[in-house]
């Protein structure tokens, strides 16, 4: 039979290294007093500090039970290799690299969690989508790419508050918000913060003409608690209106949609998804606290790329990433420069890749000159 033994001790080296950015031991320690602390009877009466302590004694049981798993299940090889090999029995060896080639790609998976070394990297996000130049085809474009990130966040277990939809003039939508829940949802969505690129023969153009359209995706960590922003109401416009139905059954519509500027800064938020006026309020406040929050830190550190990377004018020579339909296929990314061919796999949500390699990217990027 083969020898698997190389195979498996690199396996188990990277088990080992998954213990360090973990911190297994340091979450060991400390769960007694999370749990201790969960279990008290008088917590809820903060229901934000509860949701808190809860949110992290789930994220520390779920990364001890995840590396115990993976090292039970290295040992568990091993152990079959090594009898198998005593015994001379070759019929194992299919179950042995099976399992092998399991392991090998649960780890890779959770390789990633050491590229999530941003501060607000394990929290939701607040997605916006715009439609940029490029008419009819760009508000397409806009509806296409909010199904594409509603189709990956479905299939990654995430869940998903469409806030607002706004009709676009001639077809698709002219922006969109929405909100992702789930651990590293904006470690991994802040790689598609920027810019996106469409090539296609137009089904707007009469002459069937090859078009170019853009739309943003802008991705902003969601923060459940913002003590440090204070709102002035003064500051404060408020509108309501007639939501627009065009996000289909996720969108109520009602007279209860509401839009709040903020008008020192700019900052518009709005919320039609929810059963009330009230309600919707409380969201937009919400968002638009995670929104003001973000600023504070973009001026705090004077480079808009700390939090979300560069903002740019949704047009040409701006662009994160190009989607070609037209003449070939193919979508890349213009940073970690990874590609794939398959373009309507990524239109139905296979986006992974691409995130992963823009974690790669820009590690990479990060790392001191001579580094591996």
């Amino acid at each position: 039979m083969r020898d698997f033994s190389d195979d498996i001790n690199a396996l188990r080296r990277r088990v080992s290294e998954a213990a360090v950015y973990l911190r297994i031991e340091e979450l060991r320690a400390s769960r007694p007093q999370i749990e201790t602390e969960a279990s008290r009877p008088d917590l809820w009466d903060d229901p934000d500090r509860a949701r808190k302590v809860n949110g992290e004694l789930s994220a520390l049981v779920e990364d001890i039970e995840v590396f115990e798993r993976l090292e039970s299940r290295v040992d568990d090889v091993e152990t079959l290799h090594d009898l198998a090999r005593e015994e001379g029995d070759d019929s194992f060896e299919t179950e042995i690299s099976e399992s092998l080639a399991a392991l090998d790609a649960d780890l890779g998976e959770l390789e990633l969690r050491a590229l999530f070394t941003g501060e607000y990297d394990d929290n939701g996000a607040i997605c916006e989508i715009q439609s940029g130049e490029g008419g009819a085809d760009a508000q397409d474009w806009a509806n296409m790419i909010l199904r594409m990130f509603l189709r990956w966040a479905e299939k990654r277990g995430f869940e998903v508050e469409l806030d607002e939809v706004s009709p676009g003039n001639e077809a698709g939508i002219s922006s969109a918000t929405f909100l992702v829940n789930g651990r590293h949802a904006y470690g991994r969505l802040r790689s598609e913060h920027g810019v996106h690129r469409l090539v296609r023969m137009s089904p707007f153009n009469a002459q069937g003409k090859r078009q170019t359209a853009f739309a943003a995706l802008k991705v902003t960590p969601f923060l459940e608690d913002v003590p440090d922003v204070e709102i002035d109401e003064k500051d404060l416009r408020i509108d309501t209106y007639r939501s627009s139905g065009a996000g289909g059954q996720h969108v109520n519509v009602t007279d209860s949609a509401v839009r709040i500027t903020h008008l020192p800064t700019g900052v518009v938020t709005s919320c039609q998804n929810e059963r009330s006026q009230h309600q919707n309020k409380d969201r937009a406040m919400q968002i638009l606290r995670a929104k003001l929050a973000e600023l504070q830190r973009e001026q705090r550190e004077a480079e808009l790329s700390t939090i979300r990377g560069e903002q740019r004018s949704v047009g040409f020579g701006s662009q994160i990433r190009s989607y070609v339909m037209a003449p070939y296929q193919m979508v890349k990314d213009l940073r970690s420069g990874f590609e794939v061919g398959n373009v309507e796999s990524v239109f139905d949500g296979d986006l992974d890749g691409f995130m992963e390699a823009y974690l790669r990217w820009e590690r990479s990027a990060a790392a001191p000159a001579g580094d591996d």
